[in-house]
């Protein structure tokens, strides 16, 4: 019999953290292998996890609401039916530990938590705090006492991470004051918090949820990561408008699916990949990864849940059907919450559509640890001189080709979109169904 640690996994090639949203077990429950232990959001998707055994759930060491390093330990499970579970442990399910028990001093009062869900986590003037925010507190110079004027977003009400660390830039910009009650007589000291922006009835405070947050987060490294460059041309795609008119009806009735451009641009940018692997690598340190593989990502838009990046594997082995049964399938999982860790690892390169929103162009955030991400802005008929000095109207489609200037140049980077450009004007896609 042992005992088996569970830690938290990576949901994809550049996720470094995951947010514990609900623990579906409690300390000394049974469970058995597959069966959902915890369900965890990132900036890309939120999903249920399942336990990799069978036995007993002794210990949850984070509770709901904090956010945990990609490989840590989360939870213990014992393969024994017969384990109790553990005394410690930061999980809500779970009775706190003596230790964690903080009792306020008999002369000091706090301001009432304006989250009633607070009164499950103090009592008799105590309240639980978990060792990782004890520990900033500790390091940032934060009495006890004045962790109890933070209200918390976790579980019960209890202050994570996220509550302490925005407790702190507020304290710092001076948004934190204290001050002496003006009632009672007893020389309390009551702490409260004021917005940084003064308070305003005409403004509305919205707590980010935790896949904003990590987008937030993850798009802001990226941009500190790599100095990006845009390189934008336009595209006529009349000859494909003509075509897909032709073929969409058929191609709709035996797979079920439209035939879509992205699926098209799509084609043209695995092309590009090809003649152009460098664009298809990632920077690791000094070193420049070139890799064998094209895992296209194309990005979807999930309502209320913003953007997830699920990755066609071996696009470069698939003809064009195949690349759309891919992408559909992918795309159904998406909007149902239904993509797995698999689904939205390993991508080497990152498609986006804009154009169903109506947009013209637009300049999108590389997906780190990519070099490049391709974007297409909506159709639009245009007047256009042609070669010959003639004028004709022309569905006309702005690309942006978005690239790292670590290692792509503006060289390389214009020849990749022209060559994407060149495909899209002149392929025949009935010739690669």
């Amino acid at each position: 019999m042992a005992r088996n640690e569970v830690v938290m996994p990576q949901m994809g090639e550049s996720i470094t953290t995951g947010t514990i949203t609900k623990w579906c077990k409690a300390p000394g429950d049974k469970i058995e292998i597959d069966e959902i232990l915890l369900e965890i959001s990132t900036d890309k998707v939120e999903s249920e996890i399942p336990s990799p055994m069978e036995g007993v759930v002794v210990e949850l060491l984070y509770e709901e609401g904090e956010t945990v390093d990609v490989g840590k330990v989360i939870a213990y499970i014992d393969d024994d039916p017969n384990a109790k579970p553990s005394s410690g442990g930061g999980s809500s399910k779970s009775e706190a530990p003596k230790e964690e028990k903080v009792e306020a001093k008999a002369e000091t009062t706090t301001s009432a938590p304006s989250n009633s869900s607070t009164s499950s986590e103090t009592s008799g003037g105590r309240r639980f705090y978990t060792p990782l925010v004890k520990k900033l507190a500790e390091e940032n110079g934060v009495a006890l006492s004045e962790l109890e004027s933070i209200n918390g977003s976790g579980a019960g009400g209890r202050v994570n991470k996220e509550d302490f660390e925005n407790y702190l830039k507020n304290r710092k910009s001076g948004g934190a004051s204290t001050g002496k009650a003006a009632s009672g007589g007893s020389g309390s000291i009551q702490l409260s918090t004021v917005p940084a922006y003064g308070a305003n009835e005409r403004v509305e405070i919205v707590p980010m949820d935790n896949m904003r947050k990590a987008i937030a987060k993850n798009m802001q490294s990226s941009k500190l990561t790599s100095p990006h460059v845009n390189s934008i041309v336009d595209v006529d795609m009349t000859n494909l408008v003509n075509i897909r008119n032709q073929i969409k009806d058929d191609f709709k009735k035996s797979e079920g699916f439209s035939i879509t451009y992205s699926h098209f641009v799509m084609y043209a940018l695995i092309q590009a990949l090809k003649e152009y692997p460098e664009v298809n690598a990632s920077i690791d340190g000094d070193n420049i990864v070139l890799k064998k593989d094209i895992n296209m990502g194309c990005a979807v838009a999930v309502p209320g849940n913003g953007l997830v990046v699920p990755v066609i594997k071996g696009a470069d082995n698939l003809n064009l059907t195949g690349l759309a049964r891919n992408l559909n399938d992918l795309v159904i999982k998406a909007r149902n919450k239904k993509l797995t860790m698999d689904d939205l690892s390993g991508g080497t390169y990152t498609f986006t559509n804009n154009g169903s929103f109506g947009v013209i162009a637009a300049t999108p955030v590389i997906l780190q640890p990519q070099v490049g991400i391709f974007c297409v802005g909506t159709i639009k008929k245009s007047v256009e001189v042609m070669k010959d000095n003639s004028m004709a109207i022309r569905d006309i489609m702005y690309a942006t080709h978005t690239y790292d200037h670590r290692l792509i140049d503006g060289e390389l980077g214009s020849k990749f979109l022209m060559h994407v450009k060149n495909t899209l004007e002149t392929m025949d896609p009935r010739d690669l169904l």
